[in-house]
């Protein structure tokens, strides 16, 4: 028969272990519910091998014996703001941690604001280089010193209000919260407070032949173009102002008899050196402007004409007058003045009239008026004085030049006459253009200058007695008449009618600006 009772009397302590029950006999249904009490279990239970199922509401936090390890959990940390918080650790959710005064440049840290003390010198705080998008930066100014020590927020590979320039804060109590969006915008202002121009803007442009020295750029135009502005510059960076210069074509020399004109340099314009550390004076906009270079004038036609007046140069505003042609030098017996053509520089006088007579009887014809039309400050001076005396001895007027007027043919009464210089042109810094670049312009007599707009020789009646152009392109008249030089500007040689004549120099309009 089945054993299916036994007393509690009837068993010894410890008299039933494993070894008296064979395995499977007793069942879960073959145990009454209660009748097995926590006294009867011994204090640790070893269930690694089975499966133990609890009702929902059954575990409460009186049954868990201290806490849960975060090791023992399948997510042990939170994400915030791209940043990960350990469960159990503290956040302060909505607000900034705030750090110690800062003097120096540091690294900037998302979540943290810092107080910037720029009272002993300028610093640059530069932002993470791989934000995420809700990384958030407060910049406060300590001591009210950002006016005169500005800080600067570098940008750090990222955008800031979608732009690729660094930022600049140059207003004293002034304070900003950077928060980081996307690529696009990336980091952008949440909230400015007495804050001006954040943005460190600097002039950006295309057009010409570009040359960089040092923080400026030069746009070289040696023929038309546009000049294209992309981004103005600000007070935080560069200022929105250019430099120029503006050279006109020189007009071309005159021919005829033996004593044409040299013609005048076209007009000279420029800003530089221009105030506040060469930073420009000229104001310009977004916007495309069309260059104008003009060509230089034709020389005088055989055997008697007078030169073709150069064409002008023009940028935005600024007009640069082509130079005046040389006069035509004057025929035998004729009672016709040969005055030069007026310009930017005046043309040269040609030879003056006269009819037979003792060798002392002269006449003279005059250069062409320079500045014409007027600008402040000038752009050029008149021609030189074309000479004769009887019909046999003459002499051309020299063209003007940026820097002076064209010399008067001069001789001694019965003897040749010379052919007057060309006025000297005008100089500019090698540095308008930088150390290194190509040689735009021809030496002249001051040292690291380059100059444009000089005025072209006037012609005599003999090879010998020439004149000689001035410095900046004007072109000799001795041993041969020669042309002005290309891109200066420079006045054509005066001929004679015969043998070579000096067409005028093309002239050149050059932009120059800081850029970083």
């Amino acid at each position: 028969m089945p054993l299916t009772k036994v007393t509690k009397s009837g068993i010894n302590n410890n008299a039933i272990d494993a070894d008296k029950l064979e395995d499977g006999t007793i069942l879960a249904a073959d145990i009454t519910p209660g009748t097995i009490t926590a006294d009867k279990l011994t204090a640790t239970l070893d269930l690694s091998s089975k499966t133990v199922t609890l009702p929902n509401t059954s575990v409460t936090n009186a049954m868990l014996a201290g806490s849960i390890a975060n090791a023992k959990l399948a997510n042990s940390s939170l994400t915030i703001n791209g940043t990960s918080v350990s469960l159990g650790s503290s956040i302060s959710a909505g607000s900034l941690d705030w750090q110690t005064v800062q003097t120096t440049g540091f690294n900037a840290t998302a979540g943290k604001g810092y107080f910037c003390n720029t009272t002993s010198a300028a610093f640059t705080v530069t932002l993470p280089a791989s934000p995420t998008i809700g990384d958030t930066i407060a910049l406060v100014d300590y001591a009210g010193t950002f006016a005169t020590n500005k800080l600067t927020i570098a940008r750090n590979g990222n955008k800031i209000q979608g732009v690729e320039n660094n930022s600049q804060i140059g207003t004293n109590r002034a304070s900003v919260t950077l928060v980081y969006v996307d690529a696009t915008r990336g980091w952008v202002y949440q909230n400015e407070s007495n804050v001006a121009d954040l943005a460190v803007s600097f002039i950006s442009a295309t057009g010409g032949t570009i040359l960089t020295s040092g923080n400026f750029k030069t746009h070289v135009f040696t023929g038309d173009g546009s000049f294209v502005v992309s981004t103005l510059g600000n007070p935080a960076g560069g200022p929105s102002n250019v430099d120029y210069l503006v050279v006109a074509g020189g007009g071309g020399g005159g021919v005829g008899g033996a004593s044409g004109g040299g013609g005048g340099a076209g007009g000279y314009r420029t800003t530089f050196p221009s105030p506040g550390c060469n930073a420009g004076s000229f104001p310009i906009s977004v916007t495309t402007y069309p260059i104008t270079v003009g060509g230089g004038g034709a020389a005088g036609a055989q055997p008697r004409n007078d030169g073709t007046s150069g064409s002008n140069s023009i940028f935005s505003t600024i007009t640069s007058t082509g130079g005046g042609g040389g006069a035509k030098g004057c025929a035998p017996n004729s009672p016709a003045q040969n005055v030069g053509l007026s310009g930017g520089s005046g043309g040269g006088g040609g030879s003056g009239s006269t009819t037979t007579g003792p060798a002392t009887s002269s006449s003279t014809s005059a250069g062409g008026s320079g500045n014409s039309p007027p600008v402040n400050p000038s752009q050029g001076n008149p021609g030189g004085v074309g000479r004769i005396q009887f019909y046999t001895y003459q002499g051309g007027g020299g063209g003007g030049g940026f820097g002076a007027a064209g010399t008067d043919s001069t001789g001694p009464a019965g003897a040749n006459i010379r052919g007057g210089p060309g006025g000297i042109g005008g100089p500019i810094a090698d540095s308008f253009f930088g150390p290194t670049s190509p040689s735009y312009g021809t030496p002249g007599p001051v040292g690291s200058t380059r100059y444009f707009s000089g005025g072209g020789a006037g012609k005599d009646e003999t090879n010998s007695t020439g004149g000689i152009g001035g410095a900046g392109g004007g072109a000799d008249s001795r041993p041969t008449t020669n042309a002005g030089t290309t891109n200066t500007g420079g006045g054509g040689g005066g001929g004679a009618s015969s043998g070579p004549t000096g067409a005028g120099g093309k002239g050149i309009v050059v932009i120059r600006y800081k850029f970083q």
